[in-house]
């Protein structure tokens, strides 16, 4: 039997290695090697592991006849072309956990640096100066610190913050009541965070949804002063706003370890007054090092050995066995997870999981992941079909699996309910010839759609004209219907539509159709 290899190529810490001899791995540590020098040598090898020096391109990936997997000590893939390996065959892993503390830390640090103004005061003693009177710093008992996503490494911060009396408000969508109870922390929304909040940090993954959260409308809603963190993903705050909003002083202090454009070189922050910086320094210390390293090693053996799954990003935890029976379902139910993850929105305490006919008879944990993997892929950036069910308990999301034994229209069945504060939201779906999900039933509502591509929803009172005016409307702005898919609960009552098209409609395009008479609702959706 041919002996497995696998390569090392940035440098790290030595155990990863020692992990792969002692589990009869060949390893290779070569490092600094140029894209060019890499793409020569991959083709030797079942398995890469990097950190954020190692580019793994479509070029590198074509020259990796033998490559099985890609993992990354760390969190963020970004150096990884996901689609590509995926079309390759290549599975790649993360550690998304094994820096938790370390980033934590970090962000408490830089607070405490920018309550007592440390690096002037650092820069302004060691230049021989003696300014005891210029660096009049604030305590940080007794302050409001307001998080913005309260998941892992928010929660971790929230502890530390609450140790040293602070009060702590958070701000995340899938953060329940009854686990902001137990993290000790008050569950706000995001407008009465940015009101209360005298110091801000931000724990959040960087998505459609979070990019600019901290957006220049957002930074004028802050209390006067307010000091603000970011060790989480440059894109949260809009850097420019947040230079002006430093100028004017309605930002009394900033502190950033990440930024838009890394590597951050003349960002218009920089010799800004009240302002710190550290070059992405989140994961920096030796403990995080070792425990990303020893992960890496230990589930790319896993995988390379035994074939078993963990924190992969590209495939989800299944034995080779399930696997072929269970693709379609998880596919269905990743695109109904998506569905209600972009439609149900405000705070959701509970997702319930429903399987009738055939699917109740299968191993319903996969299929679970895939729905919360489609789900809470709408607010964050490295969910699957592995973590999700992890980051979902992180916030205290309450997930029910239930099964029915009863016949129902047809031979398979999965529905996906989200409550929120406005009531109950399911989508139903089935498989179309045991292979192609299709949506059957829409908030209540019967349709039948393929979810594919782009699309639009829209609700609407069912009137004569609507859709003759929703057509003009589209077609005006060069936008192409690729089907059209309604359902209504009645004559004349309210009515929902479905609409794929041929490419996404922006902002400018959104309020035109919401601006039509009779319309109620307008969300674009991708799948």
């Amino acid at each position: 039997m041919t002996q497995v290899k696998v390569l090392i190529s940035d440098s790290m810490d030595p155990r990863a290695a020692a992990i792969f001899r002692e589990r009869g791995i060949h390893v290779d540590e070569i490092t600094g090697k140029t894209p060019d020098e890499l793409t020569a040598i991959i083709g030797d090898y079942d398995g890469l592991a990097i950190r954020s020096a190692t580019k793994v391109t479509t070029k590198i990936l074509d020259a990796a006849t033998k490559l099985k997997v890609v993992g990354r000590a760390g969190i963020g893939v970004d150096n990884v072309d996901i689609p590509a390996a995926t079309a390759h065959g290549v599975v790649v892993m993360n550690t998304p956990f094994g820096n938790s503390i370390t980033t934590a830390e970090h962000a408490i640090a830089l607070m405490f640096a920018l309550a007592r103004q440390l690096p002037e005061a650092d820069a302004s003693t060691q230049a021989g100066k003696w300014e005891k009177n210029r660096f009049m710093g604030v305590e940080v008992t007794g302050k409001t610190l307001g998080l913005i996503g309260a998941g892992n490494i928010g929660s971790i911060v929230a502890s530390r913050a609450l140790g040293l009396k602070m009060k702590v408000v958070a701000f995340d969508p899938f953060l329940t009541p009854e686990r902001a109870v137990e993290m000790g922390v008050e569950k706000v929304e995001l407008e009465q965070l940015l009101a209360r909040a005298d110091f801000i940090t931000l724990h959040t993954p960087l998505t459609d949804q979070t990019r600019n959260i901290l957006s220049r409308e957002n930074l004028a809603k802050t209390k006067k002063g307010v000091r603000i963190i970011n060790c989480a993903r440059g894109g949260l705050i809009d850097e420019a706003a947040l230079k002006d909003a430093l100028d004017s002083g309605q930002v009394g202090g900033a502190a950033l370890d990440v930024f838009e454009s890394e590597p951050a070189k003349d960002s218009p922050l920089f010799n800004t007054p009240n302002f710190i910086s550290t070059p992405h320094l989140g994961a920096s210390t030796s403990e995080a090092q070792v425990n990303v390293a020893i992960q890496v090693a230990e589930q790319m053996s896993d995988y390379l050995l035994l074939g078993g799954v963990t924190n992969a990003i590209n495939m989800p935890s299944l034995s080779a066995e399930e696997a072929p029976r269970l693709r379609p379902y998880m596919a269905l139910a990743e695109k109904l997870g998506s569905l209600v993850g972009q439609l149900a929105h405000g705070s959701i305490g509970c997702l319930s999981i429903e399987t009738e006919g055939a699917a109740a008879a299968l191993n319903n944990k996969p299929i679970t992941g895939a729905v919360l993997a489609g789900f809470m892929r709408v607010h964050s950036d490295s969910v699957n079909m592995v973590n999700a069910p992890v980051l979902a308990k992180e916030r205290g999301l309450d997930v029910r699996e239930v099964r029915h034994d009863r016949e129902g229209d047809y031979h398979t069945l999965l529905r996906v309910a989200a409550k929120t504060q406005a009531g109950e939201r399911a989508v139903a779906g089935t498989l179309f010839g045991n292979a192609t999900p299709r949506l059957v039933e829409l908030f209540g509502i019967k349709i039948e759609a393929d979810l594919v591509g782009d699309m639009l929803y829209i609700v609407n009172e069912d009137r004569p004209g609507f859709i003759g005016r929703l057509g003009t409307t589209l077609g005006e702005a060069g936008i192409n219907i690729g089907t059209f898919h309604l359902g209504r609960l009645g004559r004349g009552d309210e009515a929902v539509l479905l609409l794929s098209l041929d490419e996404a409609v922006g902002p400018e395009v959104v309020r035109k159709v919401e601006a039509l008479p009779g319309v109620k609702m307008v969300r674009p959706l991708k799948f």
